[in-house]
C-alpha cells in the first residue's frame, strides 16, 4: 500500500465531512443515543474490518466511539483507510 500525500487526504476528505486529518491518520467521532446503539455499530464496524483485514484504532465512552484510521504498514494514511472509512460511514448511516 502506497502512503497517500496530504493533498490526496485532503481531497478525499472532501466526501467524508465528519473525517478529519491530523497526526498521521484520519479521525471521526460518533455520538449515539446510549451505549447500546453505540456498541451495537462498532459491532457491525468490525465484521467489516473483519472482512477487510483492516482494523482502527477506535475507543468508546459510554454513548460516544471514536476512530482513527492509518495503515501501519505504510506509516500513514492510505487507500485502505479511505475504503474502510467510507464502510464505515454507511454502517453508521443505518443508524440515523
Amino acid at each position: 500500500m502506497l502512503k497517500l500525500t496530504e493533498k490526496e487526504i485532503e481531497t478525499r476528505l472532501e466526501k467524508l465531512e465528519e473525517w478529519d486529518y491530523f497526526d498521521n491518520a484520519i479521525h471521526t467521532e460518533y455520538e449515539f443515543g446510549n451505549f447500546k446503539d453505540c456498541f451495537s455499530a462498532m459491532s457491525r464496524i468490525a465484521f467489516e474490518c473483519e472482512a477487510i483485514n483492516h482494523h482502527p484504532d477506535w475507543s468508546n465512552t459510554y454513548n460516544v466511539l471514536r476512530i482513527s484510521l492509518s495503515t501501519h504498514d505504510a506509516n500513514g494514511v492510505t487507500d485502505k483507510d479511505f475504503k474502510l472509512a467510507m464502510a464505515i460511514e454507511s454502517i453508521v448511516e443505518e443508524d440515523d
